[in-house]
C-alpha cells in the first residue's frame, strides 16, 4: 500500500514521505500514552512484591548472648540483693567497675530462660556458650539419658517470680556470683509416642534453683557463664 501510494503521488515524494514520518511519530506517541496508561494503574491482578532478601531487611535484633553489663556502676544495696553477698559485689566493682548490679540482674533472667530452654530442647549446641564445661557435661549427660528413654520434654517458664543475688565473690580476676531464682515452671515429659508420661501443662510447679555465674574481670570476653547449679 505504501508503495502504490508513493508511485500515484509521484513528484510530491518529499512530502509524502513526511507525511508517513510524522503519522508514524504519532502513531507510536499514541501507543507509548496507552501503554502508560496501562502500566501506571493497578488492576487489583498484579503479582504482590517479592519479600526483600535477608540483606535487604532491616537487621533483627539479635537475641542477647551474654549478661550485659551497664557502663556505669551501682551500689549493690537493693531488694535484689541479700546483706550477705553485699562485701562480695563491692569487691566486684572495684575489680570492674563498669559492672552494674541492675544489668547484671536482667541478664541473669535472661540466661535463665534460655538455659532451661536450650537444656530441655536438647540443644547442646546453644548451651556450649552459656555454661562453662563441667555444667555442659552434666546437662549433656542428661539429655543422652533423655534421648535413649525416648522421652521428650514439653516445658514452659511461665514467670520468674524473683531473681536475687544471694552470694558474689573474687578471687584474682575471677568472680563468681549466685543468683536464687523463684520461678514457676509448666513441665511435661512425653514418650517417643507424645503420650504424657509426668506433669501437667495446666498446673505450675514453683522451683527455686541457685545458679552460680561466673567471668574473668577485665578481660576482653565480657560473658558470664553458668558455672554452677543447684537447688534451694
Amino acid at each position: 500500500m505504501a508503495a502504490k501510494a508513493y508511485v500515484r503521488v509521484k513528484g510530491f515524494g518529499g512530502v509524502v514521505s513526511t507525511f508517513y514520518i510524522v503519522l508514524f511519530a504519532m502513531v507510536a506517541a499514541f501507543l507509548a500514552l496507552r501503554l502508560y496508561s496501562v502500566l501506571g494503574k493497578r488492576t487489583g491482578h498484579e503479582q504482590q512484591p517479592l519479600p526483600k532478601a535477608a540483606e535487604e531487611r532491616a537487621p533483627a535484633q539479635p537475641m542477647p548472648r551474654t549478661i550485659d553489663m551497664a557502663p556505669e556502676a551501682r551500689e549493690p544495696g537493693s531488694r535484689n540483693v541479700e546483706s550477705d553477698a553485699e562485701p562480695g559485689l563491692r569487691a566486684v566493682i572495684a575489680a570492674d567497675s563498669s559492672f552494674d548490679v541492675a544489668q547484671f540482674i536482667d541478664g541473669a533472667k535472661s540466661a535463665y530462660e534460655m538455659i532451661l530452654k536450650a537444656f530441655w530442647s536438647g540443644d547442646e549446641e546453644t548451651l556450649k556458650w552459656l555454661v562453662e564445661d563441667d555444667v555442659r557435661e552434666g546437662f549433656s549427660a542428661a539429655i543422652a539419658e533423655r534421648k535413649e528413654a525416648g522421652h521428650t520434654l514439653d516445658n514452659r517458664l511461665v514467670s520468674i517470680e524473683t531473681a536475687k543475688i544471694v552470694d558474689a565473690q573474687v578471687e584474682g580476676r575471677n568472680a563468681r556470683i549466685t543468683v536464687r531464682f523463684d520461678a514457676d515452671i509448666a513441665a511435661v515429659t512425653r514418650d517417643a509416642d507424645g503420650n504424657v508420661v509426668a506433669g501437667s501443662m495446666s498446673d505450675a510447679v514453683e522451683t527455686h534453683d541457685i545458679w552460680t555465674f561466673a567471668r574473668t574481670l577485665r578481660s576482653d570476653d565480657p560473658n558470664w557463664k553458668l558455672a554452677e547449679t543447684d537447688e534451694a
